[in-house]
């Protein structure tokens, strides 16, 4: 039997990526930022769409030349269908589309929140089934149990805004540059966590909530700085590390729960906050406390990547679980 080889596509934000598995080992992943949003403060999607039409050529031929992939070896193509911008999906499923019907193999759609709860299968150690995942993003908050690579349960998600926005506008607050979220996480390092405290959410069942805690933080910070215009300045460390503390707090409490309903020990994160330092230490911490066995994805498999949309491709493929020229692009999960 001849190998499985398949090249994934990867452009819901603002990374185009492009990877190639190899009968479910990864080969290549290549990633292309797009910085040019840093200086507008946040992703400009018909800027982002015009820079995966540009991007997207080149980092496919990387990730095809660095595993020594050829195109009529390849046997399907895989994309990200949703959620994202819904431009920059339509540009990687055109794509994706297009080189498909030319090589004349089938086409692969992949969610890409699906694909983070799977980035923890892409390395050894690998999870046992059935695990929890928290999957903390700029977009999402979810607390997944995932009972097999292609059956997934959300038993938890965000009422109104995610954590990763909660860390993106609590740094534009503190004057910090877009993504804030990275430079929270390093101010924090060097502060103290509990100098300052904010309002937590009173949410019951398994669900978050982060819009309360935002206003709390605005709220605090239009206060002091009244009595002080230096105060943030004067306090940044100690803010970054108060701030990173209560969502961190906020997250860990309802995946603890989530354990103990589940009686689930296997706890994974992913997710772009899943690089976040303090959260990946609280995780450590817990699996001591919870008597958990906890896994954490390679840091290039945390944020957008193709990898991720390459390994649930693969998983999708045993199960002959393809796409067809109809399959359209959404913006939100579907």
């Amino acid at each position: 039997m001849s190998a499985i080889k398949i090249l994934a596509i990867e452009s819901s934000c603002d990374e185009t990526s492009a990877a190639v598995i190899i009968d479910g080992k990864i080969m290549s992943n290549i990633i292309c930022t797009q910085a040019i949003h840093e200086k507008y403060g946040g992703v400009i999607p018909e800027s982002a769409s015009r820079l995966h039409i540009k991007n997207i050529m080149p980092v496919v031929l990387e990730a095809m030349e660095k595993s020594n992939t050829t195109k009529p070896e390849l046997s399907a193509i895989a994309y990200t269908q949703s959620p994202g911008l819904i431009g920059s999906l339509l540009v990687g499923s055109c794509f994706a589309k297009s080189m498909a019907q030319a090589l004349s193999i089938p086409t692969i759609a992949v969610n890409h929140m699906q694909a983070h709860v799977l980035s923890n299968l892409i390395e050894s150690p690998t999870p046992n089934f059935p695990f929890l995942c928290l999957t903390v993003s700029g977009g999402h908050t979810q607390i997944v149990v995932c009972h097999s690579p292609l059956e997934q349960e959300i038993i938890g998600s965000t009422i109104d805004d995610a954590a990763g926005e909660a860390f993106d506008k609590s740094a534009k607050m503190l004057g910090l540059p877009y993504p804030g979220g990275p430079l929270i996480d390093k101010y924090a390092q060097l502060g103290n966590p509990i100098k300052f405290k904010f309002a937590e959410p009173n949410i019951k069942n398994l669900d978050y909530s982060f819009s309360g805690l935002k206003t709390s933080i605005l709220y605090f910070l239009q206060k002091q700085k009244k009595e002080n215009p230096q105060f943030i300045e004067e306090n940044l460390n100690d803010l970054c590390a108060s701030i990173q503390h209560t969502i961190i707090k906020i997250l860990m409490k309802k995946l603890i729960l989530a354990s103990k309903q589940t009686n689930i020990k296997e706890v994974c994160i992913a997710g772009g906050v899943s690089a976040n330092s303090g959260l990946r230490k609280a995780l450590k911490e817990n699996a001591i406390t919870q008597s958990w066995k906890t896994y954490i994805p390679k840091f290039e498999y945390c944020t957008d990547n193709a990898a991720m949309i390459a390994i649930t491709a693969y998983y999708k493929f045993l199960k002959n679980e393809f796409a067809d020229l109809q399959t359209t692009a959404s913006a939100r999960s579907l």
